[in-house]
């Protein structure tokens, strides 16, 4: 939910994971809804002594014996007790060895009265526990914070309390030690929620303002335009009972349940006002409209429920995600059911005291006159219509084929790709190449991908430490500038990066943009992960299946290159532009 990087200019690196690992991560891992604070970029600080083998060869000194006066002289353990009657304490003190120059004088051996120091077969320097582990933030060293919170803490209210702790945990780190925010994965998330409201409050005002149109009284408007408040009042309860929370998918049931908590609603008034035309008083006119119309609101409200009634018994993931649009509507329905058989009559009978009036104001007239021609234009047209019934028919027979051409070619998958403004990144080069190799080759990639107008800021990272497993696998997290200022999407931008990272020798670069909702709990370098499981025996165990699965995804690899190479590349060509030079990375680019 949120990557911090540490920077510093005055700072090693040792020191700054040692003021993340100690003060940092263990404050955040108390906040409430944090599950996980990782570390990642360096390590922690240590002495490396590196012994040089002619020297203690010479000298008769073994490496044990180098061991041995180390660790003697950082043991800790109590100088002695005080055992009175009724209390015993220990005299303890930490005798450990944290300068260089503290490790110079250490006696490692003395042969025949002369004393041999570990100053002088070996070179004591300040380094890191692991030295095979670095990170960036942009291009100046830095140590990175990734934070996941708890399965079932509000992914905001978190991220928050995140923030209200940053201004008290700078007062803990040294000065010149900088915390700023690589990617915070509720921007996207706020901004979604405040876009539905918004699309929430406009749909309640459109739905009054269609009330006030056709009806043209203020005491009917406000008989129609209470449901809503009152109908999402009760929705929100009955969702708070139910333990849901207010999301996208709660946001859009309410959104598109303003249409139907209205209906009802309109259905009453209208019954009301043919009463009060036939001559009924206000309260008599309500209670013979909500007698008349009582079962039809009940039946139409039922109808309106059993139409989710799939998604309500819909499984996997996605039935999951539904469930929670479907009940919340069922909510509504049936709450603006109850609204519309009490609260819309009783206003109705209280201050309703005559129907619309085709005449009476100006807005009376100019309603009636657009509805006239409304009318009149829809009578013609349906008159051309019956005149020309085959051509009609035509019509209609090429709609519906339109229609299913169209659903085949529109592009389908499991969940829509999101665009959070966060890319993940891998990176890996060859398991025989060096740290420093690998280090040269992930800022080559981070300065590439800096210069791309729509990066906001990297995170980079590598060695085996925090995410990373070994010294040839690296880590991106690419951070983008909002969309009105990088005007592209998030997978845009990675097809717009592939080719620029195909230059940097030996590494491959895997992007894949993060998404709000993921399936499977396994983390890759990828976006799709494919298993392979067999029943019973192959004849061959695991190698035949892993033999089968590989003839299937070169396979499959091979007719996607076919169906994508341009129409001047050969077979070869085509083969190139997914990478397919030979069977393993057939295999890696699947």
């Amino acid at each position: 939910i949120l990557i911090l990087a540490l920077t510093s200019k005055t700072m090693q690196g040792s020191d700054i994971y040692d003021a993340a690992d100690s003060v940092i991560a263990q404050r955040l891992s108390q906040v409430d809804g944090v599950a996980d604070v990782t570390v990642a970029g360096s390590e922690q600080p240590a002495i490396r002594v590196q012994v040089d083998p002619a020297r203690i060869s010479s000298m008769g000194v073994a490496m044990e014996d180098v061991r041995t006066a180390i660790a003697n002289s950082n043991a800790v353990g109590p100088l002695g007790t005080f055992d009175g009657s009724k209390r015993g304490v220990s005299i303890g003190i930490n005798d450990q060895l944290r300068n260089p120059s503290d490790y110079d004088p250490l006696v490692v051996k003395s042969i025949d009265g002369a004393v041999i120091r570990l100053s002088a077969v070996a070179s004591i320097t300040p380094s890191v526990r692991n030295s095979k582990s670095a990170g960036w933030f942009n291009r100046d060293p830095s140590v990175l914070l990734i934070i996941t919170k708890q399965g079932d803490a509000n992914v905001i209210d978190t991220v928050d309390r995140i923030y209200t702790l940053l201004p008290e945990l700078r007062q803990w780190i040294p000065a010149g030690l900088d915390i700023s925010v690589l990617t915070d994965r509720t921007q996207t998330i706020r901004a979604s929620v405040h876009d539905m409201q918004l699309t929430l409050a406009a749909t309640a005002l459109l739905v009054m303002l269609v009330v006030f149109l056709f009806l043209r009284r203020t005491a009917a408007t406000l008989a129609a335009g209470v449901t809503v408040p009152l109908s999402l009042a009760g929705t929100c309860a009955l969702m708070w009972l139910a333990g849901f929370s207010i999301d996208n998918l709660s946001l859009m049931a309410l959104a598109v349940s303003i249409g139907f908590v209205v209906d009802d609603a309109i259905v009453m008034i209208e019954n009301v006002f043919r009463n009060l035309e036939a001559g009924h008083g206000p309260l008599r006119a309500a209670l013979m409209g909500a007698k008349q119309i009582g079962f039809t609101v009940v039946s139409i409200s039922i109808s309106l429920i059993a139409a989710f009634i799939p998604l309500l018994f819909m499984g996997g993931i996605v039935g999951r995600l539904f469930r929670e649009f479907s009940v919340t509507l069922v909510f509504a329905i049936a709450v603006s059911t109850v609204v519309s058989l009490s609260v819309t009559p009783m206003i109705c009978a209280h201050f309703v005291r005559e129907g619309p009036s085709p005449d009476a104001t100006w807005l009376d007239r100019l309603v009636e006159a657009v509805l006239r021609r409304s009318v009149s234009f829809y009578a013609s047209s349906l008159a051309v219509v019956l005149r020309h019934r085959g051509l009609t028919l035509l019509v209609f027979v090429a709609t519906i084929a339109l229609t299913v051409g169209l659903y085949i070619k529109t592009p389908k998958g499991y969940f829509p790709q999101d665009d959070t403004g966060l890319i993940f990144g891998g990176t890996r080069a060859a398991p025989d190449i060096s740290f420093e190799a690998m280090k040269e080759l992930q800022q080559r990639v981070t300065a590439i991908v800096l210069q791309d107008p729509a990066v906001a800021a990297v995170g980079s990272s590598v060695g085996a430490s925090g995410f990373n497993a070994s010294v040839n696998n690296g880590r991106l997290f690419i951070s983008l500038k909002p969309v009105s200022e990088r005007g592209i999407s998030a997978q845009q931008f990675i097809n717009r990066m592939r080719p620029k990272l195909l230059d940097v020798g030996g590494m491959r670069v895997f992007m894949f943009p993060a998404q709000d909702v993921r399936a499977g709990g396994r983390q890759s370098s990828s976006q799709y992960q494919l298993t392979a499981q067999t029943v019973g025996d192959l004849g061959g165990g695991e190698a035949a299946l892993g033999e089968r699965l590989e003839t299937y995804i070169q396979t499959a690899v091979v007719d996607r290159a076919a169906e994508h190479r341009p129409p001047n590349r050969g077979a070869d060509g085509g083969n190139r532009r997914i990478g397919l030079d030979d069977r393993s990375r057939a295999l890696l680019q699947f």
